[in-house]
This record gives C-alpha cells, sequence and structure tokens, in this order.
C-alpha cells in the first residue's frame, strides 16, 4: 500500500508492506514540494515515480492519501452559548481535522443582527464548511432554529454540519434544504449537559471534508486526486496517535509545520482531576490543538513574537525570509551552520508554546475554604511517549531532538503541565498519517508500523530547566 500526505509544503509517500515478514515495513519512502501553485498530482506523481523507482512493487500498489494543501480544512462554529456549545463545537472541529476560523453564538442576538453578524463574519474568515451546533437533547430549540435560518439568510450555501439537538434535527435539515444548502445531520455535540461526544460530529466533517472540499479547493483538474483522499491530514493523523496510545499508553505528539504548529494528545481523564479543571465542556480522552500563529514558514515572525523574541534583527530579519520564500531551506542558505541554528530557534520557540497552550497550567489558589488546585488544559506531566514531528526535526543535524526539544520543555516555574518523563521519539519518516490511512483498511499493518516508531523511542529524555 502506498500512503501519501500531501501537506502544506512538502507531499510525503510510503510503501508499507501489508502481509508476511513485511506486514507494517516501509520498504521505500518519497518526498516532493506540494506542487499547489498548478496541480497537486504532480507532486503526487513525483512521489510514485520515486517509490517505483527504489522497488518496482509500487506500480501496482494501491494508493490512500490524506491532505492539508491549499490550507487545509478551514471550520467556522456557529453555536448557542460561547462558553458551552460553540466551544464544544470548537473542539470538535480541532479533532476532525480542521483549523477554526470562526467561532459565532448566537445566543443573546436578535435574528437580524445574528444574520449581519454571520455575513460578516463568514466573509472575513472564508470557511470551508460550518459546525452548526447549540441545545441539548430534549432542550429548547429556539436559538439553533434561529441560528440556523440566519445562515440561510446571510448568504451561506457551502457545506453544513448540524449537531445540535436532536429534536430539532428534522427542523434544522428542512431549513437547510430549503435554501439550498448541503448538509449533513449529526448527533449531538453536547447530548446533556456536562458531556461532549464528538464522534458522531468528526465522521461527519470527514464525509463533507471528502464530499465537497476536496474538489471545491481546486487544487487538481484531475478525478483521480480526490478517488485517492481519505480525510484531512489532522484528523488521519489523530487516528493515528489513537492506535499509538494503544500501544503505548497516554502520549503526545507536537507536528510543527510550515503555518501552524498542531499537538495531538491522547490521555486517559481521571475523574477526580476533571474536578479540579475549569473548562466549561467536560474534558475528552482525545484533543488536538492547532496553532495558526506558529511555525516555520509562513507563520515564522508571528512566532518569534508570540515567544518574545522579535527583539533580534538577525532572527528576526530570517524568519521574514522564511515568510515570504516557504521553500527556502537551510542548506539554499549561503551559511548552512547558522541556518540551521535559526530553524532550532524557530522550533524551539513554536514546540515549548504550542505545548504550554495545549497543556494548560496547575496552580494553587487561596480561597476561604482553604487551598484549591485548578488546571487548565490538559495535564501531560505523566505521559508515557512524547512524539516530534516536522521537516526540521526529520532533516536537522545531529542532537536536533535534544536541543529542541529539551529547550521546549524546560519549565519557567509557570506552573505549566508539560511531560516531565517517558520516552520521546521523531516520527522521522511520518509514519503516524501512514498508521492513521491502514488503521481501518489493514490494522495488523498499522499496528506493527505504530510499533516501529515506539522501536526508535530512546530512554526517557530528561529535562532540565
Amino acid at each position: 500500500m502506498i500512503c501519501l500526505d500531501v501537506g502544506s509544503t512538502f507531499t510525503k509517500a510510503l510503501l508499507v508492506g501489508l502481509c508476511g515478514a513485511e506486514e507494517g515495513q516501509v520498504l521505500a519512502t518519497a518526498e516532493h514540494r506540494t506542487t499547489v501553485e498548478g496541480d497537486v498530482m504532480d507532486g503526487v506523481d513525483a512521489c510514485l515515480a520515486q517509490l517505483a523507482a527504489a522497488d518496482p512493487r509500487a506500480r501496482d500498489a494501491e494508493v490512500l492519501a490524506c491532505s492539508s494543501a491549499g490550507g487545509g480544512l478551514r471550520i467556522a462554529v456557529l453555536g448557542n452559548e460561547e462558553f458551552v456549545t460553540a466551544e464544544a463545537g470548537r473542539r470538535v472541529a480541532l479533532s476532525s481535522g480542521g483549523t477554526v476560523v470562526a467561532v459565532v453564538a448566537a445566543a443573546g442576538r436578535s435574528a437580524t443582527d445574528l444574520e449581519r453578524h454571520l455575513r460578516d463574519a463568514v466573509a472575513e474568515a472564508r470557511p470551508d464548511v460550518v459546525l452548526l451546533t447549540g441545545g441539548t437533547d430534549g432542550g429548547n430549540a429556539e436559538v439553533l432554529l434561529t441560528a440556523t435560518a440566519a445562515l440561510v439568510a446571510a448568504g451561506w450555501r457551502g457545506p453544513v454540519v448540524a449537531a445540535g439537538n436532536v429534536d430539532a434535527a428534522e427542523q434544522v435539515g428542512d431549513l437547510l434544504a430549503a435554501g439550498g444548502v448541503p448538509h449533513v445531520l449529526a448527533p449531538n455535540v453536547v447530548p446533556r449537559i456536562g458531556v461532549l461526544a464528538p464522534e458522531g460530529a468528526r465522521a461527519a466533517v470527514r464525509e463533507v471534508f471528502l464530499a465537497h472540499v476536496i474538489g471545491g479547493k481546486h487544487l487538481s483538474a484531475r478525478p483521480d486526486f480526490a478517488a485517492l483522499v481519505r480525510g484531512a491530514t489532522p484528523d488521519v493523523v489523530l487516528t493515528g496517535v489513537e492506535l499509538l496510545a494503544g500501544r503505548a499508553g497516554d502520549v503526545v505528539v507536537v507536528d510543527v509545520g510550515g503555518a501552524t504548529t498542531d499537538v495531538h494528545s491522547v490521555v486517559e481523564i481521571d475523574p477526580e482531576d476533571a474536578t479540579l479543571a475549569r473548562d466549561v465542556v467536560a474534558p475528552t480522552r482525545v484533543t488536538r490543538t492547532v496553532e495558526g500563529d506558529l511555525g516555520m514558514r509562513w507563520s515564522a515572525v508571528s512566532t518569534l513574537e508570540a515567544a518574545g523574541l522579535d527583539d533580534d534583527p538577525v532572527l528576526l530579519d530570517a524568519a521574514r525570509q522564511r515568510r515570504e520564500r516557504p521553500g527556502l531551506l537551510p542548506g539554499d542558505e549561503t551559511d548552512p551552520e547558522a541556518a540551521h541554528a535559526v530553524e532550532e530557534r524557530l522550533a524551539r520557540a513554536a514546540v515549548g508554546l504550542a505545548l504550554r497552550r495545549h497543556a494548560g497550567r496547575s496552580r494553587v489558589v487561596v480561597s476561604p475554604e482553604g487551598r484549591v488546585v485548578e488546571r487548565t488544559g490538559r495535564d501531560l506531566r505523566e505521559v508515557a511517549l512524547l512524539v516530534g514531528s516536522g521537516g526540521v526535526l526529520r532533516h536537522g543535524r545531529p542532537g536536533v531532538r535534544e536541543r529542541v526539544l529539551r529547550g521546549a520543555l524546560a519549565d519557567d516555574g509557570g506552573g505549566w503541565q508539560l511531560p516531565e518523563g517517558g520516552q520521546v521519539a521523531v516520527d522521522d519518516r511520518y509514519v503516524l498519517a501512514a498508521v492513521g490511512l491502514l488503521a481501518g483498511r489493514h490494522p495488523g499493518a498499522a499496528t506493527r508500523l505504530a510499533d516501529s516508531l515506539l522501536a526508535q523511542a530512546p530512554a526517557a529524555l530528561s529535562v532540565e530547566a
């Protein structure tokens, strides 16, 4: 099987064995710049040719692909209360492999005001799909129906995933159909107070991505591209992370890209710890966050700004060059060693900030009732495995893992719930996307491929301030 990841910058391909002694083995790899300026299939074809040259069996192998090219999957969330159903929808959107580009709360707005607000928000955010949430099952359906009508009146004609109060689902569907809006009805993401049920909506978003978004981005004039793609890359990777967690225990993966830094975690929720969280929606075992201001190319300058490193003129100039020339690699520069050093500083900042935003803090608060521990985010302190991913770790100098990850994990005393031990691995062949692609079709090969990532993890990485 050939597993393809058509990324925003590079297209990666693996030829994976499916049976016998080769089950789950990477037989050949290929990589090519993603050809978004023309037809993405040009880059895909180049990867397939590389694989065929390395192993003739690749010529007859079936191809499974995931894609984040063309900006990936852009999702706007429309819900009732900003801190309840809209927040739940935001989490579902992230776990579905999308980048949340807008969150609109309908409660407290008149129909006219909501319509005007939606029209402006959609025009600015340019989402690929709208995730419509709101209300518990059997609860008040008025706000959900008002929001649906306002979305249609605002002129939105793209796809909608409706995952609100199931008792109003038929009416929601009728309103969308009457407005000519393509839609999928999914189970409620908040069926009752304090419960988050993302899987049905996640599957529906995947369905919409394949049916409407891949072709709608006009990434390829050839129909075979849409036929190859099985999902958005982050969604597929998260499936791979879930399988990996089944083998290793609690896992966190941080993927440093050109535009975003994504963090995926699968962490068992301790019922006692859950009561310490300040989350307005119940925490879930599987979580993904996307930091759109942290990255190695398009977001290089904002990474420095977020980390407080933009006062270094040399570093800032290097970041600007990377933003203006996303294809720039250290080997292309006059001083490759200095360029690698810049890459590592950018990566260390992006990884550190992304992990902190994902993990949140644990702190002691003194109240009239006594000393109370409050937590935000996900507690990653006891994860069994930390996986780093991204070109900077794959193509860096010897020791890049230590320099980037050790520096990123060093706590500054702020109570950040960062990994404190466990094993560390680098997904230097991008196998997690392949694991996710294979999981449903060839679970044995997917499991062995995940185990190969575990096998290369060294002993625990000590973290020093």
